[in-house]
């Protein structure tokens, strides 16, 4: 008897010495500062195909002519003439078909799509176009499905028309079936010429083309695929539109949300500026139609849950590309605001005024008479101040930014203001700004941060000595961008930014929001990477990066628990081997979260006392691990390679209370839910 009590107390010993350099303190008696619904969301930016080509499911590439170059994205031939006297007085180009001249010619138009015109076997698409007969009578246009590099007899595959009568413009429509599923076809359209008579001349305009299955069916719609997986996020926050398309190049360039709401035939395109800032990523037909506008990401916002937070330009172009605020006409003087601050006010009434208001009004006509409900609004981008060792130009955006605070609080008090830090996480720029968000009392400001390796691992505790009486924290553009040329998605950095997250999470007081980014990219288009979610026009997959965000949205608590190791904060520090840490409440589901991030190339012991919580039970795992190289991500042709995983693991109760000891894989992400 007396050696099986020696055995295991040596056993209980050992087990306790191999866990004893990492034990995790964590007390589920008292609940911490609440963890705020907004904390994890998403940022939108039309960048690397976001929008047109992407999450917007129009398929037409320059549908109605107003590119720069009219025809760009189309082939037309025969008789054909582009002409600017159209219906939209916004959208004014449109193309006259007429006779070629001979029965056995052809006039008509083709397009070639972005990066193709991709469709499904069985698939049904919704095609449709504004047009008329200006000379009276009648024409037929009709309408395929084409692959011009088949080997095939027929370059068509699917056909449909529509019958054109009257001189007065009209939208018709027609259904075309694809009878295959076809990745790089084309839009092509004749203006038919069957019989002896020549066809009545026809002008078109506002060609469009989108599947029917859009995401919640809507016709101006958006790519179900691409619309599932940001639902599947469970997006707390929805920030929109930029980024620095908010800004523009130039003013003429900046995005203007009144553009982008009423009928979606009348909004005008806007040069998208991600086209040309890098030479060596050059898309020359990148431009926003703005059919994904302020209306849509409002409804996007809803169908997910989310927070609506908007952000509007405050009159500064771009200072990266004009640095000189003093050169005239690059930015908007201060003393001549008063249009873009009319513009802030509008667009809270259009999310929140009544019906009958002036934007309340174009609201309810595009068929929301509800309010949106909108909260927050932030003013600028990553704009900044210059002191004297720079610039010297002065408060060149907060000057700007308390016009824009004094007007909205004094009509509007209850939305919450964000500003923002510039585009940097410290340096003159933040130390400038930083105190001058707390003396213009903004709700919140936003940082924007991407990074290295090194600089993940060792910022750990950056919000821990926060001043907690100044605004809350907005992290809202951040990922980790891997040093010696390694910019692209892959796995080992993906876990440092779920180390990152578990001190955006220990510091919830501090930190209300924080939105990874970019969000999209076309394989095809990128500018930037790395991002959330790829695709190309048939396919997506969601990054390593993508799972660690989801990880956290779907696990956030409601309450932060105290986590300590030798009464430390667990975010990589001397002695911590690697390790970062957090634990939050779930008052929904009565859970206890913890998050383990091992950042170490060995696998490390680890023990979770459980203060305050008795007996034993088992707790839900989920884990995040790769096996394989650190710069290995998931593809196109292998979308699910690195997946969250789930599983079980037992709690055993103790004498403080219950304890889980477990070993936490090398480069691993490991999430614990216990029933408390």
């Amino acid at each position: 008897m007396r050696t099986r009590l020696l055995s295991c107390a040596l056993a209980v010993m050992g087990t306790m010495a191999v866990g004893a350099q990492h034990v995790m303190d964590v007390n589920t008696k008292r609940l911490g500062v609440p963890v705020q619904p907004t904390m994890y969301g998403i940022f939108f930016e039309d960048i690397n195909y976001a929008a047109d080509g992407g999450l917007y499911a129009e398929m037409v590439k320059n549908r109605s002519f107003e590119f720069p170059q009219s025809l760009m994205g189309w082939r037309a031939y025969g008789n054909f003439e582009v002409r600017n006297d159209g219906p939209f007085d916004r959208n004014p180009h449109y193309v006259r078909l007429s006779y070629s001249g001979h029965r056995d010619k052809f006039t008509g138009l083709e397009n070639e799509g972005f990066f193709g015109i991709a469709v499904k076997q069985d698939a049904t698409y919704r095609f449709s176009v504004w047009a008329r007969c200006p000379q009276g009578g009648k024409a037929t246009l009709e309408v395929r499905l084409v692959d011009n590099d088949i080997m095939g007899e027929r370059q068509e595959f699917a056909t449909t028309h529509v019958d054109v009568e009257g001189s007065e413009w009209k939208k018709y429509t027609a259904t075309i079936t694809s009878p295959r599923t076809e990745p790089k076809g084309a839009l092509r359209i004749f203006l038919r010429q069957t019989g002896r008579e020549p066809m009545a001349v026809t002008d078109v305009e506002h060609i469009s083309l989108f599947p029917t299955d859009t995401w919640q069916g809507r016709e101006n719609g958006m790519r179900r695929d691409l619309a599932q997986a940001l639902a599947d996020m469970h997006p707390g926050v929805f920030r929109f539109p930029g980024g620095c398309i908010v800004e523009g190049t130039d003013l003429a360039t900046r995005y203007n949300w009144k553009n982008t709401v009423g009928p979606v035939e009348n909004r005008p395109l806007n040069e998208n500026r991600w086209h040309y800032t890098f030479g060596h990523r050059f898309f020359p037909d990148y431009f926003q139609s703005y059919g994904l506008g302020f209306f849509e990401f409002f409804q996007l916002c809803e169908d997910f849950g989310s927070e609506p937070l908007p952000v509007i330009s405050c009159g500064l172009s771009c200072q990266f590309q004009n640095p000189d605020p003093t050169v005239p006409g690059v930015h908007v003087p201060v003393d001549s605001l008063d249009s873009y601050i009319q513009d802030a006010l509008d667009l809270i009434e259009f999310a929140n005024g009544p019906a009958d208001s002036q934007w309340g009004r174009v609201r309810a006509e595009m068929g929301h008479p509800e309010p949106f409900n909108l909260n927050f609004l932030g003013v600028g981008n990553e704009q900044w101040d210059y002191d004297d060792q720079h610039g010297g130009y002065g408060p060149v955006f907060t000057e700007r930014l308390r016009k824009f605070s004094d007007a909205i609080r004094a009509r509007y008090p209850d939305i919450k203001l964000i500003g923002t830090t510039g585009p940097n996480s410290e340096g003159w720029d933040f130390d400038l700004l930083q105190p001058r968000m707390k003396e213009l009392h903004v709700d919140l400001y936003d940082e924007h941060y991407y990074r290295n390796e090194e600089w993940f691992l060792s910022h750990g505790l950056r919000y821990d000595s926060y001043d907690r009486r100044g605004p809350r924290v907005f992290a809202g553009e951040y990922a980790c961008h891997g040093a010696h040329g390694k910019k692209w998605d892959h796995y080992e950095t993906s876990l440092y930014e779920a180390a990152h997250m578990t001190g955006i999470e220990r510091n919830a007081d501090i930190v209300h929001m924080a939105t990874y980014a970019p969000l999209f990219a076309h394989v095809e288009g990128w500018q930037w990477r790395p991002d959330a979610i790829w695709f190309d026009n048939l396919r997506m997959f969601k990054s390593v990066s993508y799972y660690v965000q989801q990880m956290f949205a779907m696990n956030k608590g409601t309450n932060v628990l105290s986590l300590l190791m030798d009464g430390k904060p667990v975010a990589g520090q001397d002695g911590q081997d690697g390790l970062f840490a957090s634990s939050v409440w779930d008052a929904t589901t009565g859970d206890i979260i913890i998050k383990v991030v091992n950042t170490s190339r060995q696998p490390q012991p680890v023990t979770i006392n459980l203060k305050g919580l008795r007996g034993e039970r088992t707790a839900q795992t989920l884990t995040l691990q790769h096996n394989g190289s650190m710069t290995d991500d998931n593809t196109l042709d292998q979308p699910e390679r690195i997946t969250p995983q789930p599983g079980t693991i037992s709690v055993a109760d103790g004498r403080q209370g219950s304890v889980l000891t477990d070993e936490v894989e090398a480069m691993t992400f490991r999430l614990y839910r216990i029933r408390k």
